[in-house]
């Protein structure tokens, strides 16, 4: 098989590809009212329903979920007898956090420096754009050989888990016999990576009460209990000297036998400070890969600008936790919620509340999907062979479906490796990736269909 037809393809289609991504990258499609009108979203679902229905897609449809956000379903048939792919990417997107912060408009797709800048560039809105490059050069090429489902959920971000329930309450619905997750990353640039774990995800709120009020710190401080330093207190509770999560009954000592991740790259990927040492002991990869990590992803205190001489009565916070594979995510949520409230200091008032939760993933590389994958990505990489990494990411629906069609195989690839930047400012996408990955991605519908063949 030669990679070369499938590739010029892909590579005249390169402009469209970026003008479409950049429509989709405008829609400020944060999935969560409180930050950005719900008209965003529903206005970035529409345009991936007309980019189906502009592909031949069938039963194109706006799939109202139970989280109250959409997610867009649609069916392309293929050769009667051929196999059924899934193909799935997300197109809500994470906050842009500071966009004073972001070297352009973080709405605005932007090339500088080789990439192309945007919130969702990489993570997912590149993934959608990706599948569609493949399938167009499929149907340039010969035509698509197998039937395809496109699912583009719209809340994945916020872990609300619409698309889970949604999916199980209509399980026929994404049925497929391999399934496609275009949401994770090569290791690096230029490097063909396939995903074979995810952590999960709990996510807690806790509120601390102290006093029936804010009290003037001069007169009442030293003895009334600080609300906010008892959180303070509390979330320190969450890690040892060294930075290891130390949650109550949790393991933290697992190893990950793969592909390793050595610190000095790391710490440039993670852009770490000159003198500041990581955190946590083992191999980077046992520590984002197969250890659970706590983080204090939001606090509500009162800002520095404003801020008076009090003592303040109340305090929440927000709480990560990520949950590596072998371990289950309802118990680790059980875990942290006994510890935060039997850590609080002073006796003061606990109230903790879920907010969200997915399990770990762990996918079969030996499977014959996996095989074809890695033939595609040969030819699309050329001189590299496939690599399988772990990712500390969640994605939550994994676990659905593979609960839904045990007998799917699952494979994870994506436009998310390390310059990304993905969840923060001025995330970007390498369009040689974006190219190289829709051409693996064509090369392995073609291979698995002739797989099943045989």
């Amino acid at each position: 098989m030669t990679a070369r037809p499938i590739s010029e393809t892909v590579a005249s289609l390169m402009p469209r590809a970026k003008a479409e991504l950049a429509e989709l990258v405008a829609f400020r499609s944060v999935a969560d009212p409180a930050q950005f009108p719900r008209s965003e979203c529903e206005a970035a679902a529409n345009w991936v329903a007309d980019a189906l229905r502009a592909e031949d897609f069938q039963h194109v449809a706006l799939l109202d979920t139970p989280d109250g956000s959409q997610s867009v379903y649609g069916f392309l048939p293929g050769p009667a007898g051929a196999p059924t792919v899934l193909l799935y990417a997300h197109y809500d997107v994470q906050p842009p956090l500071d966009e004073a912060a972001w070297l352009s408009p973080p709405f605005e797709l932007t090339e500088r420096d080789g990439r192309w800048f945007g919130r969702g560039a990489a993570d997912c809105k590149g993934g959608f754009i990706m599948h569609l490059l493949a399938l167009r050069a499929l149907k340039a090429n010969g035509g698509v050989p197998v039937s395809v489902k496109i699912i583009a959920e719209g809340s994945e971000e916020q872990g609300t888990g619409g698309l889970e329930r949604y999916a199980e309450a209509h399980p026929e619905l994404l049925a497929a016999d391999t399934i496609v997750i275009g949401d994770t990353g090569n290791f690096r640039v230029g490097l063909p990576t396939v995903t074979a774990t995810l952590r999960g995800m709990t996510m807690l709120r806790v509120q601390l009460d102290t006093l029936e009020g804010n009290l003037h710190s001069g007169q009442f401080g030293g003895a009334a209990p600080d609300a906010l330093a008892a959180m303070i207190q509390l979330l320190a509770s969450l890690r040892s000297e060294d930075g290891t999560t130390t949650v109550d009954g949790l393991a933290t000592d697992a190893a990950w036998d793969g592909l390793q991740y050595p610190e000095d790259e790391f710490r440039t990927d993670a852009k770490v400070l000159d003198g500041v040492e990581l955190i946590g002991t083992g191999t980077v990869a046992d520590r984002i890969w197969a250890r659970p990590a706590v983080t204090v992803i939001g606090i509500d205190c009162p800002p520095v600008v404003g801020a008076t001489p009090s003592l303040q009565a109340s305090a929440r916070a927000q709480i990560s936790l990520r949950v590596p594979p072998g371990q289950d995510a309802a118990d680790a949520t059980k875990l942290l919620t006994a510890h935060l409230e039997s850590h609080a200091p002073w006796g003061a008032r606990v109230v903790v509340e879920q907010v969200g939760q997915g399990q770990p993933f762990r996918a079969d590389t030996s499977s014959p999907a996996y095989t074809s994958m890695a033939e595609a990505m040969r030819l699309a990489y050329p001189g590299e062979e496939m690599q399988s990494s772990g990712m500390g990411g969640s994605i939550p629906l994994c676990n659905t479906l593979a609960a839904l069609y045990p007998q799917a195989e699952i494979l994870l690839i994506g436009l998310s490796e390390p310059e990304a930047q993905i969840h923060a400012v001025n995330e970007s996408v390498s369009p040689e990736e974006l190219e190289r990955l829709s051409v693996a991605e064509a090369l392995f519908l073609r291979n698995y269909a002739e797989s099943r063949k045989s």
